[in-house]
């Protein structure tokens, strides 16, 4: 992060960007929000909005017929969707997590059987790395890939993948070689159709009940050979630098939903009346506002240095990828718990959307890494 080269500058389309989504998001998205939370269901509201905007997958290639948006403004949509639903956020979020393996690594041919149905809207996508006992230690993954003539055949379990059920294409990680480790490890695209794949029960969750978190059963689930992501045995690899990519969305999602809660907090405190005074007039509930601001402000710069640093290239990607992630997830940790303390006993309720946006917080510090996870990956930049 020494390295101030070109760290990013917000453009006029940026802002513009912004402008639109916040819109679509307080029309389209916020009203639902806390229905969608409430039944568990998938935001379809949210999801046909984006897709008609165009922004539920912005980050593909104009070659794919995707917008061909730089990954800040892909940060600012996600953020911007966060701010009022975070569920509704891991549309473009995962859409992009699925497809950065294909977009990096896979054949040309491949990524043009995959990549312009995402791009359409007709189809999305979802990513495969976790199982139950292989989460942050996903090396260690059970899951197996056998190559049979013309097909690839995989056998195992995926734990926890999101938006599961309503994904058509999914980026499969699979050990095809046990004796080499990490790798050993494959990459592959499976279709929700393909023999012998299937989508478990919905697991009920602490927070962004609106996206569907899913088991996969792969029973000798067979593919075309050439669905491989890659090189057999770079698959891992492709997952990290992934990550790499990805993770400033997550923290572009910490940002949204610390956003949201702080607008919240602010109009509650000024509206409520105690002692004969808004509560806004204390100096202690100054003083929290204050800090959540600058936190929220902290945050947000990291994260677009991290999401233009990955289009610039450059040795400290990982780290300041990971620090964008870590940083960004605990101060939305931090906000949401004081929002709701701001709203004291109504904020317990859910009549206002602050306890919401305090389950869904949790989810940003433990997936795409756990924040002891980036923490390992910030010290070994570091020591290396």
């Amino acid at each position: 992060m020494g390295n101030n080269a070109g760290l990013y500058a917000l453009t006029e389309e940026h802002e513009a960007v912004r402008e639109a989504v916040r819109e679509i998001a307080e029309r389209e998205i916020a009203p639902y929000a806390a229905e969608v939370d409430a039944d568990s269901r998938y935001p379809v509201e949210a999801q046909k909005a984006l897709t008609a905007a165009g922004f539920h997958a912005t980050h593909i290639p104009e070659a794919y017929g995707g917008e061909g948006a730089d990954a800040i403004a892909t940060c600012i949509v996600i953020e911007e969707v966060a701010r009022v639903d975070v569920s509704a956020s891991l549309v473009p979020a995962v859409n992009k997590l699925g497809s950065v393996p294909v977009i990096l690594s896979a054949s040309e041919d491949l990524k043009q059987r995959v990549l312009p149905s995402i791009a359409a809207g007709e189809a999305m996508i979802s990513y495969g790395l976790s199982e139950r006992e292989a989460g942050s230690d996903a090396a260690s993954m059970r899951t197996r890939a056998r190559r049979e003539g013309d097909s690839w055949v995989l056998n195992g379990t995926k734990a926890w993948i999101t938006n599961a059920s309503v994904s058509e294409w999914f980026t499969v990680m699979a050990v095809t070689d046990p004796d080499k480790g990490a790798n050993g490890i494959s990459a592959f695209v499976v279709h929700r159709d393909d023999p012998g794949f299937a989508v478990g029960p919905k697991e009920k969750k602490m927070g962004i009940k609106g996206s569907p978190t899913c088991e996969l059963y792969f029973t000798d689930c067979t593919i075309p050979a050439d669905r491989v992501v890659g090189e057999p045995g770079t698959g891992f690899k492709t997952a990290l630098r992934t990550l790499d990519f990805t993770r400033p969305t997550i923290g572009a999602q910490a940002v949204g939903v610390a956003q949201g809660a702080l607008d919240a907090a602010i109009a509650y405190t000024k509206d409520r009346r105690q002692f004969g005074s808004a509560v806004s007039d204390f100096q202690g509930v100054q003083f929290m506002l204050a800090d959540m601001a600058m936190k929220i402000e902290a945050a947000r710069h990291l994260v677009y240095v991290a999401a233009a640093r990955g289009e610039q290239g450059g040795p400290d990607l990982t780290m300041v990828s990971a620090s964008a992630k870590a940083f960004a997830s605990d101060v939305a940790m931090q906000v949401t718990t004081d929002a709701v303390q701001l709203f004291g006993g109504a904020g317990y309720t859910q009549d206002f959307p602050v306890e919401r946006m305090m389950r869904d917080a949790k989810i940003t510090q433990i997936y795409e890494g756990t924040n002891q996870v980036q923490r390992m990956v910030i010290a070994r930049s570091l020591l290396r």
